[in-house]
């Protein structure tokens, strides 16, 4: 009896899938009796190298075991075959052709000198021309998502990668940026997990101070204008909450939404933004009175996807991280689904501080930092510290910004347009087409 091992994602099947599960059932027969195993990349080992699948494990198990010709299902933790095929030890190993060069070249080498060592061999087949997983994604994308999905994403999210990265859009195309922008490297493809509506960025794209100016129709009708566009879950700035009872409301309204989370500060009073730290007046809630909010909150949402988290001031407000631990604590123990510590300092230390004693908690959950002003810290040094969730708070507006003046600049200067065309701004097919439809 032969023993077949088939390592696939299988998030979205296709002809490819089935034939190599074909020419195992014709291997099989040819022998007189096997068992295929396909060895099924958990959420974790897919999302190292590429997107999160839109199904889950459990999801996608279900579907490959009810294949014909495929006996057991198991999962695969890692990119690397190897501490499956060392478990099972297979008489054979199938797999596309396309591992034969590019990036999967040395994993497809290392596999056939494992499984040298008990007489294994690996056996290649042809790829199955016309395929493309990358074009079925793309099909998906534009097809969209539900709130459902969307809201469920980032908790999955959180589950499957060591630290996930939220990219600040403040209208469609901005969010059409964190959407779609990428980049290929060692292999492994790397975007933005997610999106974080800003307020603000909201309010400086319509000129006004970031003191809650805007009212929550008008947040709304940005946030709506992004979820149109987008797939990727988001994470909603929702300043200090306002009043219990007006908060209640906006977690039913981001919930239905598919928003995955929120995000309030334990301040109270007109808001003054965090970077100003105390040369303004800016006052921090009680504990105990930003605790029932979250109560509150928590009572209020109806699924189990939708996460409040707490954002800390302690630091900002120079109280000290004792404050902060306390206040951490207290959040925790009324349901907070995560927290923000923030700080404007020019250097990582004291929040590294902070990381090390939450580390610590019994019940601690994600931890969410957003490193505006000591920007020199890396994300593998976040990851280190127990980090869960960075936020690029503010840095595509800021962008925009600057170069939307250079390019005013240039045509007062030349007065005409061609320099700034040429120096500064995208052709305009390239602008219409990227926008969906408008082709």
């Amino acid at each position: 009896m032969i023993k077949i091992y088939i390592g696939m994602s299988a998030d979205l099947l296709h002809p490819g899938h089935l034939n190599i599960i074909n020419e195992a059932r014709k291997l099989i027969s040819s022998k007189g009796e096997g068992k295929l195993i396909v060895g099924l990349l958990t959420d974790k080992a897919i999302a190292s190298y590429k997107r999160l699948p839109y199904m889950n494990w459990e999801q996608r198990k279900n579907v490959v075991e009810n294949i014909k010709g495929v006996d057991e299902v198991i999962a695969q933790e890692t990119l690397d075959y190897v501490p499956n095929l060392l478990k099972i030890k297979p008489d054979y190993v199938l797999h596309g052709d396309d591992w034969k060069t590019g990036v999967q070249a040395s994993t497809r080498q290392r596999i056939i000198d494992i499984m040298s060592q008990w007489g294994g061999k690996v056996i290649d087949i042809p790829y199955t021309k016309g395929i493309s997983s990358t074009k079925l994604n793309n099909i998906l994308k534009e097809v969209g998502t539900t709130p459902e999905i969307r809201s469920h994403r980032l908790k999955r999210l959180l589950n499957s990668k060591d630290l996930i990265t939220i990219m600040e859009a403040h209208n469609g195309l901005s969010g059409l940026i964190v959407e779609n922008t990428f980049i290929e490297q060692n292999g492994k493809k790397i975007e933005f997990d997610g999106i974080w509506i800003s307020s603000l960025t909201q309010s400086a794209a319509q000129a006004k101070p970031d003191i809650g100016y805007l009212d929550t129709t008008s947040r709304m009708n940005t946030l709506n204008d992004i979820l149109e566009v987008t797939t990727k879950p988001i994470i909603y700035d929702g300043d200090n909450g306002g009043p219990i009872e007006h908060f209640v409301f906006t977690v039913k309204t981001l919930e239905r939404l598919g928003v995955s989370a929120i995000i309030i500060e334990d301040k109270i009073g007109l808001k003054k933004n965090s970077l100003f730290g105390t040369e303004v007046e800016q006052e921090q809630d009680s504990p105990e009175d930003f605790a029932k909010k979250i109560i509150a909150g928590k009572q209020s949402q109806v699924t189990e996807n939708f996460m409040i988290i707490a954002r800390i001031e302690s630091l900002i407000l120079e109280k000290g991280l004792d404050d902060a631990i306390i206040r951490a604590k207290t959040y925790l123990d009324a349901g907070a689904d995560g927290i923000m510590i923030h700080s404007r300092k020019s250097t990582f230390d004291e929040v590294k501080e902070f990381c090390k004693l939450y580390k610590e908690f019994p019940n601690r959950k994600a931890l969410v930092v957003v490193p505006s002003s000591y920007n020199q810290v890396s994300e593998n040094e976040l990851i280190e510290n127990g980090v869960n969730i960075v936020i690029y708070a503010n840095h595509l507006l800021r962008a925009a910004y600057p170069a939307m003046v250079n390019t005013a600049k240039s045509i007062l200067q030349n007065h005409r347009a061609k320099e700034a065309s040429e120096e500064y701004c995208m052709k305009i097919k390239d602008i219409i087409t990227l926008i969906p439809g408008a082709q």
